[in-house]
């Protein structure tokens, strides 16, 4: 069954235009969240790892599945807001200053304005607003406390701010999932959701974390590039033969099947990709992939009426 049946199954409707034109709503919204990503070039996967992390932890919360569904993709949108902050601030390779990070800290209120005329914001706004809010009342933007976060916005605020501890940035190394899964734990209730807090920590105890953590997909872990490090991602789609680039340098590698069937490896042509090469490309496949696992489960608003 192909996602426009299955879109059309959900909803009850016989218009292949109708079924089509959900799959093309809920598309655009995954792409608008993936071109904010496409900036910086130390985040690569990091949607892809948050609604991974998300869905992982609303199943061990034993939620059933179109509410795992509609977490899982308020994982992947939960940034859509950083669209609009500069990319002198979002790609600073340091530490920011307390002005940049008031400019960090405007990204829900941009998400939730932006997001409010789509058709499919109540998907997933609390996602995209309140992820930074804190069960001590310290969060933003709204400063809500215990009892006031939804549960896709706890969800996701422990699986972003774990992605974040674990990644490497310009100015810093990814922390092993031990030091990070210790930093939550000793801010449950502060700054972490207790309940959720303590089934994260659970999973990352049944080694269901580690196949996620410095991925960009199922299986892919984002390579190295020689100069700027994990920067390099890899698609389901490539192949030995083809080119991919560095998204900090530019820097163009070929792709080469590994010794003995390991996979694929990275060799340095040394040249750099060219204008065309370096234009970001979103992932259509992966982007995909989950819009089917969410059109299996979730319900749309356009689907009610």
């Amino acid at each position: 069954m192909n996602l426009t049946q299955l879109i059309r199954n959900l909803s009850g409707r016989k218009s292949p235009d109708s079924a089509r034109h959900e799959e093309e709503l809920l598309s655009s919204l995954l792409v608008m969240a993936w071109v904010v990503e496409a900036r910086d070039p130390y985040t690569g996967g990091h949607l892809w790892r948050v609604a991974q992390f998300c869905e992982l932890l609303a199943e061990k919360a034993g939620m059933d599945k179109t509410e795992v569904a509609r977490i899982a993709l308020g994982g992947f949108v939960h940034d859509l807001g950083k669209i609009a902050i500069p990319d002198a601030v979002l790609r600073k390779p340091g530490p920011l200053s307390d002005e940049e990070y008031a400019v960090i800290k405007t990204h829900p209120d941009i998400g939730h304005n932006l997001l409010h005329s789509h058709p499919l914001a109540e998907l997933v706004s609390d996602a995209v607003r309140l992820h930074h809010e804190t069960p001590d009342g310290r969060g933003y933007p709204l400063g809500l406390k215990v009892g006031e976060i939804s549960p896709m916005a706890a969800i996701t605020g422990i699986c972003d701010a774990f992605d974040a501890m674990t990644s490497t940035r310009p100015y810093r190394a990814g922390m092993p999932q031990e030091q990070a899964l210790g930093i939550i734990r000793k801010n449950l209730g502060t700054q972490f959701d207790t309940r959720f807090g303590e089934l994260f920590i659970q999973l990352g105890e049944e080694d269901r974390l580690s196949p996620i953590i410095g991925h960009t997909d199922e299986g892919i872990p984002l390579r190295h590039c020689g100069m700027c490090g994990p920067t390099v991602t890899l698609r389901q789609v490539n192949k030995a033969g083809d080119h991919v680039f560095c998204a900090s340098c530019g820097a163009d590698y070929e792709l080469q099947d590994g010794k003995h069937g390991a996979a694929l490896e990275l060799v340095a042509t040394g040249r750099n990709g060219t204008a065309r090469d370096l234009t970001p490309q979103a992932d259509m496949l992966l982007i995909h992939t989950l819009v089917q696992r969410t059109a299996r489960h979730v319900q749309t608003p356009l689907s009610r009426h």
